[in-house]
């Protein structure tokens, strides 16, 4: 071979590495996105998404020798695995009979929304969410190997492995800049399939195994993924992609649909929806004047800001997270609340708004705050846990003004979550909260059931002393105008006349304590949803059922035998908690920029770009500055870990804005540097890459499993256990025959 070939043949290999890495990135990100939004309820658990994409990427580096070109298969498996979630998504939508049980919905230990709506008492048939979990996390993890196993055959003959390792992280942060773009325009998950499909096809034409079948195959995974959007314009709802769902909006009942659950309705006033009148009503029925100053979080497609208008508001700030939701208000709500010169719009993630804003308000209302979904597939908090804290709380007292109302409302559906709200708004407004609960109840147990609840919180004792020398708030006593025809959406008049008076009835509840400890969800700890400081039955089993699948695949993956001029294969001890850490390192920068910056997916496309900067000017610095010790890089960032440890989150809620932004992102994403040259150098000096590179990537399953941890630890002290693998990697010695970290 001639140096020209020789350059040639580098050349392409670099490309293979760049293009592998959009790949994989880019696929991982479509498939969080869509298998999110088809598989029923599998948006609660994205994290699997994220562990399926690294358990098929590690297998595949694993068989980078196998004769067997499982990127030959990927066609094929994607058509299967977009037909099964469909196939799942039409029997569910379309057999009332079948009940899918999530943690046992009727006495949960974690509350999931939506899942409720069918009880598995009464179910002809139930499948345990474990088992459609299993099922996906096999298919999904199955597309990876063929990508997996391209990295690792050019791994293995790439000369330079820290420079390959550089073009294929420059490949992942093209990819998710990419992601990140379409995202913003809102592109169609056909789009999304069509650039991998393309990408793919690359590949395997490169290799000469691109066939007409397998073109087919690939187009027809396009055409499958617009079937479900061909399905609903047809029967006249529109859907759109926005950052963070599926959104269909139904023109006929008014009715917006995320990831294929319900979430909002648009009443018009004069048709009912008197549950978002309702602080105004009692606000004026206790003898107060009409709020002039509102912030609304969680505004929606316009329900509260109507109603709010409607009692003399004279500025409305709407903080909505989700751009198409609140597209759907402006366009379409009947009663166009937001075209209103009194309303301020603002797109944006409501804890953010509330550590930042300086205008003072006279009513602050979390109106339904419910998000359906996870913040990211890193970590088990959904959009709006960093609302629902005790830290939170505060940030609402700071924006009121004296003698300023807050009020949160939802179906709570657990009276234990009823209580943690009320004792947190006891806490940190320092008054006794009223709480009221529709249908009227005098009592809320914390470990029944319960539907429509309301907290009202501040240090504004006009409405709680009016109950105590008035009586109790008749609806059906007030003029039709103030609150529309049909009172409430749950339209009364319907229900037999004991029933109906439950729910023209307002007054204060007693919440029974009747439960274990109380405990506040604070900002390290952000599951108002989790009974208690736990991991719930169905995180241990989905724990133990994911990890035996992993172990059961890198089985079947991992090479058998080995040939005469190779070091013997094996898991990669280093390499493997060295990924277990560094999956952790990112869950927790993820967890606390969410928290500095705002919980959007903007945010978190930053955070994820800019760890693989750090980990690109690591592979710089290892390829410029090679180092001789990794001690002196295990000590800094055991340092920087600690101190991360020792730091409380909510010190970094005050102060300049060196204190608020700069220390805690150095705390954050400074660990990654150093992880990223200890990385880099292990991969230099390894024997065998291909099998370094997938076990690093199989301890990345390891720790996203770990992260469950958190629900029992906070988001604080689940770093020991970062701590924990990062001195397993410098203990465990890798691959017979490799160096120690002391090494040269």
């Amino acid at each position: 071979m001639t140096e020209t070939d020789s350059a040639r043949d580098r050349s392409g290999q670099a490309f293979t590495l760049f293009l592998t890495g959009f790949l994989v990135l880019f696929l991982e990100l479509a498939c969080i996105r869509w298998f999110a939004a088809n598989v029923i309820f599998l948006q609660f658990f994205t994290n699997v998404v994220l562990l399926a994409s690294f358990l098929g990427m590690s297998c595949g580096c694993m068989a980078a020798q196998q004769k067997r070109d499982w990127l030959e298969l990927f066609p094929v498996l994607a058509l299967l695995a977009i037909f099964a979630a469909m196939a799942l998504l039409g029997v569910y939508s379309h057999w009332t009979g079948m009940v899918v049980d999530v943690g046992n919905q009727t006495s949960p230990q974690e509350i999931f929304f939506g899942t409720e709506y069918r009880n598995p008492d009464v179910a002809k048939f139930t499948v345990p969410i474990d088992l459609i979990v299993a099922v996906f996390f096999i298919l999904i993890a199955l597309l990876f190997v063929g990508l997996g196993q391209r990295l690792g055959r050019t791994f293995d003959a790439y000369p330079n492995r820290v420079m390959g390792y550089s073009y294929n992280i420059g490949g992942s942060l093209a990819g998710i800049a990419g992601f990140s773009l379409l995202s913003f325009l809102r592109a169609p998950p056909a789009i999304w399939f069509g650039i991998t499909c393309v990408g793919i096809a690359w590949l395997l034409r490169s290799s000469g195994k691109l066939t007409g079948p397998r073109i087919l195959a690939m187009v027809g995974v396009v055409a499958l993924v617009m079937v479900p959007n061909a399905k609903q314009t047809m029967g006249g709802a529109q859907t759109s992609w926005s950052p963070y769902y599926s959104v269909e909006y139904n023109p006929k009942t008014l009715g917006v649909t995320v990831n294929n659950v319900g979430h909002q309705q648009m009443v018009p006033f004069s048709l009912g929806g008197a549950s978002y009148s309702l602080v105004h009503l009692l606000q004026q029925g206790s003898g107060g004047a009409p709020f002039k100053d509102v912030l609304i979080i969680g505004a929606g497609s316009g329900n509260d800001v109507d109603h709010a208008l409607r009692h003399g508001v004279e500025r409305i700030d709407a903080v909505e997270i989700d751009p198409v939701i609140q597209g759907i208000g402006i366009n379409h709500n009947p009663d166009r609340p937001y075209a209103d010169p009194r309303v301020v719009r603002h797109i944006d993630d409501g804890r953010h708004f509330l550590r930042t804003t300086d205008r003072k308000y006279d009513l602050v209302v979390y109106a339904l705050v419910d998000s359906l979904i996870l913040h990211s597939g890193y970590s088990n908090i959904r959009l709006e846990s960093f609302l629902f804290t005790r830290e939170a709380l505060s940030d609402v007292k700071r924006v009121l003004k004296p003698g300023g109302t807050f009020v949160t409302y939802n179906y709570f559906r657990q009276g234990w979550v009823v209580e943690r709200v009320a004792a947190m708004a006891q806490d940190v407004f320092g008054c006794k909260p009223t709480v009221f609960s529709l249908p009227y109840s005098d009592k809320i147990a914390t470990s029944s059931q319960v539907g429509f609840a309301m907290v009202m919180g501040g240090c504004n004792p006009r409405i709680a002393n009016a109950f105590a020398t008035r009586g109790d708030f008749w609806l059906n006593r007030l003029p039709a105008q103030n609150i529309g025809r049909n009172g409430f959406d749950q339209k009364p008049d319907a229900l037999p006349p004991a029933e109906r008076a439950d729910w023209q009835r307002i007054g204060p509840a007693t919440i029974t304590h009747d439960t274990g400890t109380l405990r506040f969800a604070t900002d390290d700890w952000p599951f108002l949803y989790l009974q208690d400081r736990l991991l719930p039955n169905l995180t241990i089993r989905s724990m133990i059922l994911l990890g035996l699948l992993g172990i059961g695949m890198v089985f079947v993956f991992l090479p058998k035998r080995q040939s005469k001029e190779r070091k013997p294969l094996s898991i990669d001890g280093r390499m493997f908690f060295l990924g277990a850490a560094f999956m952790l390192l990112e869950t927790r920068a993820v967890v606390q920029l969410a928290l500095l910056f705002g919980s959007t997916w903007l945010v978190n496309s930053l955070v994820f770009f800019t760890a693989l900067i750090l980990i690109l000017v690591a592979n710089l610095y290892v390829l410029t500055f090679p180092p001789r010790k990794l001690v002196w890089h295990y000590a800094g960032l055991l340092a920087l870990l600690a101190a991360a440890i020792a730091t409380p989150l909510d010190m970094f809620l005050g102060g300049g804005t060196l204190w608020r932004y700069a220390v805690p992102c150095v705390l954050a994403l400074g660990p990654m540097f150093f992880a990223g040259v200890i990385f880099a150098r292990t991969f230099r000096d390894s024997a065998n890459p291909d099998m370094a590179f997938g076990s690093n990537i199989a301890g990345s399953v390891l720790g996203g499993l770990s992260e469950s941890f958190s629900m029992l630890l906070g988001f604080r002290y689940m770093l020991l256990l970062a701590v924990a693998f990062y001195l397993l990697s410098a203990w465990t010695s890798t691959t017979r025959g490799q160096p120690s970290t002391k090494a040269a």
